[in-house]
């Protein structure tokens, strides 16, 4: 058989999807969290070679790391010469993740040692790259490591933007590890689409607003929707990392982690919605309204649950919530926000009798007087609470495009190259 096939269980050949992956993992504190993600990607059914520093074997036995990966672990060059496993890793990787990147091994990827098995592999890698830093405040914030940081970006390789919280002891800031799920899927994506995290909205203020309001009847009851949020925090997470200064406004999601490097603010109703995009879109170079906003919230709620007998109501009078992607473009038009302030919308639509899905999504574009539309068709096992999507995204010049189907970061990926697009409508020339 040949390499890179497999054989199904009726005998046919097919694609090994598998991918090769190098994990590697410096000596800081953060050690621990690389177990979770080299699991991620052995589940996800890829070959995983972990290859620690020495100093990482001081937070994590070499025997958890091969029993994850299910492959030997060595740290030197010496090892298994015969392989040349210091230049064969590298060649052969599809993907070299390292987590945590200590100060120290940035600095040393920088310089070009090959001290350690680790540096070597870098050195003859030539897939991506993602470096994820750990380390404290102080150290992330020095002007030799921010030099380092620029440095490997400016070679093509990945650093992903650290997390802010709790680090060693009772210190807390930015210089946290992102959270391994995070990091694997901002790897994942890199296997899908090498370029999908260029550096190309530094010194951006992006305001991305997810997940659904909910508009209550009583304590226990709700009107709102099936939004789990995933679509919009993929774009705050892939905008943050391709260099903004991400704020996101947060309804009710499917228990998501917050974005590494992204302002979260949290809300309820549609009213608190709009209070907080009204507070932020004018200090904002891009206004991304990806939430699912309830339509309407019920005329009155009460402060005890409803009981079913005498107090049941026949009907729910309804009254109608804020559009708040009308609102900030009536505040653009007015001058309350910047004019070059770009604001992208986004519809779910289905088709009836009257028209599909793109009919109504034009309309709703001309009506909503937004620069970008995107549009998904939804449905059983589309868009909603699912981890792929697909559309299209309409632009108020007239032009459309599909977006392809994928993971919802892969989307968000295209929706930002859009929006970069349009930023800079020359391209960056």
């Amino acid at each position: 058989m040949p390499d890179g096939a497999s054989r199904s269980a009726i005998g046919a050949d097919v694609p090994d999807t598998r991918k090769r992956i190098v994990v590697g993992v410096g000596g800081g504190i953060a050690a621990y969290k690389s177990c979770a993600l080299i699991r991620d990607f052995t589940e996800a059914g890829h070959k995983v070679r972990v290859v620690p520093t020495e100093s990482a074997l001081e937070f994590v036995g070499r025997a958890t790391f091969e029993a994850l990966s299910g492959n030997p672990v060595q740290t030197g060059v010496f090892t298994d010469v015969p392989q040349v496993p210091h230049v064969r890793l590298g060649q052969e990787a599809d993907l070299v993740v390292v987590a945590p990147a200590t100060a120290d091994l940035l600095a040393r990827a920088v310089m070009g040692r090959a001290d350690d098995l680790l540096t070597a592999t870098l050195l003859t890698a030539r897939c991506p790259v993602v470096f994820a830093p750990a380390m404290h405040t102080e150290m992330w914030e020095h002007p030799a490591t921010v030099a380092n940081v620029a440095t490997l970006r400016a070679r093509g390789v990945t650093v992903v933007e650290p997390a802010s919280g709790r680090l060693t002891g009772k210190d807390t800031g930015a210089g946290r590890l992102p959270e391994p799920e995070e990091i694997a899927g901002l790897a994942t994506l890199l296997l899908e689409r090498p370029d999908a995290l260029p550096r190309d909205l530094e010194g951006r203020r992006v305001l991305v607003s997810a997940g659904g309001t909910r508009e209550p009847l009583d304590p226990v009851r709700f009107l709102g929707n099936r939004s789990s949020g995933k679509q919009g925090y993929a774009i705050a997470r892939l905008a943050a990392q391709r260099g903004a200064e991400v704020i996101l406004v947060s309804g009710y999601t499917a228990g998501l982690d917050e974005p590494a490097a992204v302002e979260t603010v949290h809300v309820r109703t549609a009213e608190d919605m709009k209070v907080a995009v009204d507070k932020e879109a004018g200090r904002c170079d891009v206004v991304v309204m990806a939430a699912a906003v309830a339509d309407f919230r019920p005329s009155t709620s009460v402060t005890s649950k409803i009981k079913k007998g005498a107090g049941e109501p026949d009907a729910i009078a309804l009254t109608k919530n804020p559009d708040i992607l009308a609102g900030v473009v009536q505040a653009r038009r007015d001058g309350e926000i910047p004019a070059s302030t770009l604001v992208v919308g986004f519809a779910a639509e289905t088709g009836d009798a009257d028209g599909d899905v793109l009919t109504y999504a034009r309309a709703k574009l001309r009506r909503k007087g937004c620069d970008l539309l995107v549009v998904n068709a939804v449905g059983e096992g589309k868009a909603f609470e699912v981890d792929h999507n697909d559309g299209w995204l309409l632009s108020a010049d007239g032009s459309e495009s599909a977006l392809e189907h994928g993971s919802k970061a892969l989307m968000a990926s295209r929706v930002l190259d859009a929006v970069s697009a349009a930023l800079d409508p020359a391209g960056g020339e």
